[in-house]
């Protein structure tokens, strides 16, 4: 009893604090593109740049790309290979892009916005155009089918370089914290986020799956997608304007269409019914007969006695035929011969 008590006081607690968001802020917090950011934005395409240009040129940072795969960290520590193999799917475009799009979009019906949703449509649109045409620009092999020791496998016709799992990872993690409302919730959430992210690029060099180089490439290519997010901010506010608009219209056609409800009748006081009169008996014609025309009979005018109140009538003589040995009552019968 205590424990379902205070769990239905800690449900009452966060039903209440979400009663307390508010709908439609008038203000949103929207980042713009800072002196700080912009610097950041700078250092972190100048490392972008930098790392290209050592694999290209098959600096220390490839040598040190074939000394981890000699190595083989999956063989080293093969207990925590079980746990990775599920650990990596946080870098994976689809799941990740679904978790995250369901929060926003509660966000969103809760702010009465779309501001979330475009904001994460546009960044993985970035994603895909950046780290795609990086991918099949470069076309470096991955460490499974790599053919030459010591060879960077640079325009093979490769698709690993930068990591997709490590620069997904960044992006769709650190959307959260970049769409934060509050500067604590903004820290937290960049803490969470980078460390997802890390672990997910150190996961694919541990199963093989990507060089080293490819790991801090993908970093670069999620952090510059972040960064650069303020600059396309007026594109998404003309986007959301022009969604809320399309409603509007919908809305207003919809109203245009529907039926007109029909007005309401007035009340009808209900009158008696009236006894309904009998319906008219048409008057028998005289029958005509060959012998002769009769007038009609018309019954005396009075009212109608019963059989017993009718005074009883008495016929005139015998009803009894003539004879001629018969005599009449009250005679004496003459002596026969």
């Amino acid at each position: 009893m205590r424990t379902e008590r205070k769990l239905t006081r800690r449900l009452d607690r966060v039903f209440a604090r979400l009663d307390r968001e508010p709908e439609r802020p008038a203000h949103i917090d929207v980042p713009r593109m800072s002196r700080h950011r912009a610097v950041l934005f700078s250092s972190t395409l100048a490392f972008y740049l930098a790392i290209v240009w050592a694999v290209i040129t098959t600096s220390w940072l490839v040598r040190l790309d074939w000394r981890v795969m000699f190595f083989r960290p999956y063989q080293q520590w093969p207990g925590i290979h079980a746990f990775l193999d599920y650990y990596v799917v946080l870098g994976q475009r689809g799941p990740t892009a679904v978790m995250v799009a369901a929060w926003l979009g509660w966000r969103s019906w809760r702010q009465h916005t779309v501001r979330p949703l475009l904001t994460l449509a546009a960044s993985l649109l970035l994603l895909n155009i950046t780290v795609g045409a990086a991918k099949l620009g470069m076309g470096r092999l991955g460490p499974h089918y790599a053919t030459v020791i010591g060879a960077n496998e640079m325009g093979l016709g490769g698709d690993i370089f930068p990591s997709g799992h490590t620069a997904n990872a960044v992006v769709t993690w650190g959307i959260l914290a970049y769409l934060a409302s509050t500067a604590r919730a903004r820290r937290w959430l960049s803490a969470l986020s980078a460390i997802t992210s890390l672990g997910v690029g150190l996961t694919t060099v541990y199963l093989g799956t990507h060089w080293l180089s490819d790991v801090l490439l993908g970093w670069a290519a999620g952090l510059l997608i972040l960064l650069a997010l303020p600059w396309f901010e007026p594109l998404i506010s003309r986007a959301e304007n022009a969604l809320f608009a399309l409603r509007d219209r919908l809305r207003a056609r919809r109203r245009r269409t529907a039926p007109v409800p029909a007005a309401p009748l007035a009340p009808v006081a209900l009158q008696p019914l009236a006894k309904a009169a009998e319906p008219a008996v048409p008057a028998r014609e005289p029958v005509t007969s060959a012998r002769g025309s009769r007038p009609p009979v018309h019954l005396a005018p009075g009212p109608h006695t019963t059989r017993s109140e009718r005074t009883p009538v008495t016929p005139a003589g015998s009803r009894r035929p003539p004879h001629a040995d018969r005599l009449p009552r009250g005679a004496s019968q003459a002596a026969r011969p």
